[in-house]
C-alpha cells in the first residue's frame, strides 16, 4: 500500500514498521491487560520524533505533512490501538491549539517539552450532555479580574489521568460562545474524576474532569477573541478524521494479517482452511475493503497537504475506513472461529479496539450528515 510514496515516505513507513514489529507488537497484549498508560513506548515515540512530526521546524518540529503522519500512525495502530490513541492525542489534539494560539511562555514551557514527550497534553470537549452537538457544551467561563473562572464537567478526556495540561472548550462572554482555554494540572479547582472503564483500548486512560471555580489567568485564554473556539475547532476536524481513518486501517491490517496466518496454519478435513472458498471469500472482502479505505485516507491526506478543500473527503475517508475496519476485525474473528474469542489470540483485542475508531472524530451517523450537507450545498 505505498500509493506512489516518495523514498522519504517509504523510509518513514519502514522505520515505524520496524519499531512496531520489534517493540510494540510483542508487548501490546500485556500492556493492554495492565490497563496502564504505556509510558516507556510513549517516550520511545517521542525519541523517534513522532510528536514533533506535524509541526514546522521553527516551532521545534520536523515539518512533515499529514501524509507522513498518517503513515506513522497507521503502523503504530497495527501494533497497538491504545498506543496509537496516546500518540494521536499528543501529536495533534493535545498540542495543536497551543501551537496555533499560545503565547511565547506557553510555547516554551509546555508546547516544546510536549513535542519531546516531557509534558503530556489533552483536549476537553465532550460533556455528559454534549458530544457531536457542540452547541450542547455547557461549561462556562466567567470573566473576573486577571482571568476567568471555569465551572462545568467534561468526560471522555483521553490521557486525562497522566496529562500535564488541558485544552478546554467553554462558553464565555455575554453571548456564551465557545472559547478556548489552557488549564494546567496544578490549577486550583481542576479535579480529575473517575477513570472510565472501556470495552477496548485498555492502555489508553480516559477520565472525567470537573472545573469547580477553576481560575484561569488571561494569559491562558488561547482564543484571540471570546467566541472564536468553534471556528478553530472546525479547521482541525478534517485532520482528526483523516488520522482516525489511518488508525482504522492499521488495526484492519493487523486483523487481516492474523486471519491470513491462521487460515494458512489451521487444517480441517485434511487441508488448510485457506483452501476453502468460504474462507477465501472472507479474506478477499477484507483485503479489498482495506485497499479502498487506504486509497480514501491517503487521498484525503494528500488534499490536506496540498492545501485543497478536503472537508468532505476527510469525512468520507473516516466513515469508510472505520466501518470497513470494524467489518474486517469481525471477519477475522470468524476466520479464527473459537480462537477468535480466546484471549490468547490478539484478534479479540482488534475486535474490541476497532470500535474506538467508530467514535473518534465523529460517529458514522454524523459523518453521513456532513457528507450529505456538502453534496447538497
Amino acid at each position: 500500500m505505498d500509493f506512489g510514496l516518495s523514498s522519504e515516505q517509504r523510509a518513514i513507513r519502514e522505520a515505524f514498521a520496524r519499531f512496531v514489529d520489534e517493540r510494540v507488537a510483542p508487548q501490546a497484549g500485556a500492556l493492554d491487560e495492565a490497563h496502564a498508560f504505556p509510558r516507556a513506548l510513549f517516550d520511545e515515540l517521542a525519541g523517534l520524533g513522532l510528536f514533533a512530526m506535524r509541526y514546522p521546524e521553527e516551532a521545534g518540529g520536523a515539518g512533515a505533512g499529514l501524509t507522513e503522519f498518517c503513515i506513522a500512525l497507521e503502523e503504530i495502530a497495527r501494533g497497538s490501538m491504545s498506543l496509537a490513541g496516546c500518540a494521536a492525542m499528543q501529536s495533534l489534539m493535545g498540542t495543536k491549539f497551543l501551537h496555533m494560539l499560545g503565547n511565547a511562555d506557553v510555547l516554551e514551557r509546555l508546547f516544546r517539552p510536549a513535542l519531546r514527550g516531557e509534558r503530556i497534553g489533552a483536549i476537553c470537549m465532550t460533556e455528559p450532555n454534549a458530544g457531536s452537538d457542540l452547541q450542547g457544551i455547557a461549561t462556562r467561563a466567567r470573566k473576573v479580574d486577571g482571568g476567568y473562572v471555569l465551572n462545568g464537567q467534561k468526560t471522555w478526556v483521553t490521557s486525562a489521568p497522566v496529562a500535564d495540561f488541558f485544552t478546554v472548550f467553554a462558553r464565555a462572554g455575554e453571548e456564551g460562545k465557545l472559547t478556548i482555554f489552557l488549564v494546567e494540572r496544578a490549577f486550583r479547582g481542576l479535579a480529575i474524576g473517575r477513570e472510565i472503564e472501556k470495552m477496548g483500548v485498555w492502555a489508553l486512560p480516559t477520565s472525567e474532569l470537573a472545573f469547580n471555580d477553576c481560575f484561569v489567568p488571561d494569559s491562558h485564554r488561547l482564543s484571540k477573541e471570546e467566541g472564536d473556539g468553534e471556528a478553530h475547532l472546525r479547521k482541525t476536524l478534517a485532520e482528526i478524521r483523516i488520522i482516525t481513518g489511518a488508525m482504522a486501517n492499521g488495526v484492519a491490517r493487523a486483523a487481516l494479517d492474523a486471519a491470513l496466518r491462521y487460515a494458512a496454519e489451521r487444517s480441517q478435513f485434511g487441508k488448510p482452511i485457506n483452501r476453502y472458498q468460504a474462507i477465501q471469500a472472507k479474506l478477499a472482502d477484507m483485503a479489498t475493503e482495506l485497499e479502498a479505505a487506504a486509497q480514501l485516507v491517503y487521498r484525503a491526506a494528500w488534499l490536506g497537504d496540498a492545501g485543497k478543500p478536503h472537508h468532505k473527503e476527510a469525512a468520507m475517508a473516516k466513515l469508510f475506513a472505520s466501518e470497513a475496519a470494524a467489518r474486517t476485525c469481525d471477519q477475522a474473528a470468524r476466520v479464527l472461529a473459537s480462537y477468535g474469542y480466546a484471549m490468547e489470540y490478539p484478534v479479540q483485542r482488534f475486535l474490541r479496539d476497532v470500535r474506538f475508531t467508530l467514535i473518534g472524530g465523529g460517529t458514522s451517523e454524523i459523518l453521513k450528515l456532513v457528507i450529505a450537507k456538502e453534496l447538497c450545498a
